[in-house]
């Protein structure tokens, strides 16, 4: 089941939880010490433009038990929105968090990256001296998904006891290689970080830090992977067409007839009554200050089973966070062979439901 009392928002459709490093290192901590899984993701700009056109991709992040912001694209974006995103978070810096300062024993397997690079990561990482020691590592080739989910190789990652798993195969395929696999692979802290391999094993440098925190990491991957420079200048077109009819129309709509402070003191949510359905209607304005009763009865609807009919005809506002648990609530009915429905939205929330990236269908 989806937790719904995390800090999350939705950005262009995609899950975000506003959380710093230090916090963001501390959820992956507290999973490997209760023995729970935790499957986080790293959205970039290019994973956050994937997803607007390929939906299976986006739900593997929204699927995710933590997704934070790696790519300052997506920081920037955040703020132009109000969402509270306080820092960039990218796969690679949490990785290095966790190597230097983790009291944690970490035992990391590699699948996947370039032939090779896994071995030399497994070799620099055992001579490292930090809580972070290798557990084994596995080349799967070139294959479809289905063909690189083979049950010996699930089994030699289980046989390895590793409790972090880094996949490097794609973001595409490694997100959907992930979610088919995710419950066979067991309680571990599992990721795709496509760049972390070849980090660790010395075959790419990783940008100095102030590159890093200014948004000019990407020029020194095009010098470090030129290849990268086709895909880095399509993102940079895609993003000005996201920001022309997604993010300022959504910055507009936010700043323009605000409710008062009367509309979220009214705000309620209660059940009510619709055939072969759970139903519950909201009213009032929501934001991220008054989402208590939400997030109780999304944990509700979602324990109880059944497909759940949301009524939106009370709403006169929402904001990134109702929509972020909202697309939380989609996957995890989608992934039990069950439906969200949000009906009868007046038609400024429509247009902040479809801007924000939430199908009223729920099968976006």
């Amino acid at each position: 089941m989806a937790d719904y009392y995390r800090p999350v928002h939705s950005l262009l459709g995609l899950p975000i939880d506003a959380l710093t490093m230090p916090q963001a290192a501390r959820r992956l901590e507290d999973a490997r010490a209760r023995g729970e899984r935790c499957f986080f993701t790293t959205p970039n700009l290019n994973f956050a433009i994937q997803a607007q056109d390929d939906a299976g991709f986006r739900a593997s992040v929204c699927r995710s038990d933590l997704c934070v912001a790696d790519g300052m694209p997506l920081v920037w974006l955040s703020r132009l929105l109000g969402i509270p995103v306080p820092e960039r978070v990218s796969g690679s810096g949490l990785f290095d968090w966790l190597r230097a300062h983790s009291a944690i024993d970490w035992r990391v397997f590699f699948f996947g990256g370039p032939p090779g690079a896994a071995a030399l990561a497994c070799g620099a990482l055992g001579a490292a001296g930090s809580s972070m020691r290798p557990s084994g590592h596995l080349y799967p080739g070139f294959g479809s998904v289905e063909q690189m989910s083979r049950t010996d190789w699930i089994e030699h990652i289980h046989g390895s006891r590793t409790n972090f798993l880094v996949v490097s195969l794609g973001s595409q395929k490694g997100q959907a290689w992930i979610s088919q696999n995710l419950d066979a692979l067991g309680p571990i802290v599992v990721s795709h970080l496509g760049a972390v391999v070849n980090f660790v094993a010395g075959t790419v440098k990783r940008a100095p830090g102030w590159m890093q925190h200014t948004g000019l990491e990407w020029a020194w991957r095009v010098k470090e992977e030129p290849r990268l420079a086709r895909r880095y200048l399509g993102d940079g077109l895609a993003l000005l067409k996201l920001v022309a009819t997604r993010v300022l129309p959504l910055m507009l709509l936010q700043r323009t007839r605000r409710p008062d402070a009367a509309e979220f003191d009214r705000a309620r949510v209660r059940a009510c009554e619709a055939p072969g359905t759970q139903a519950v209607a909201l009213e009032g304005a929501w934001d991220r200050s008054n989402l208590d009763p939400v997030r109780a009865a999304f944990s509700k609807l979602s324990r109880q089973g059944g497909n759940v009919t949301l009524d939106f005809a009370g709403v006169t506002y929402l904001d990134s966070a109702l929509a972020g648990l909202l697309l939380l609530l989609q996957v995890d009915l989608s992934d039990r062979g069950l439906r969200l429905a949000i009906e009868r939205p007046q038609p400024r929330v429509r247009r902040l439901l479809e801007l924000h990236g939430v199908a009223l269908d729920g099968n976006g």
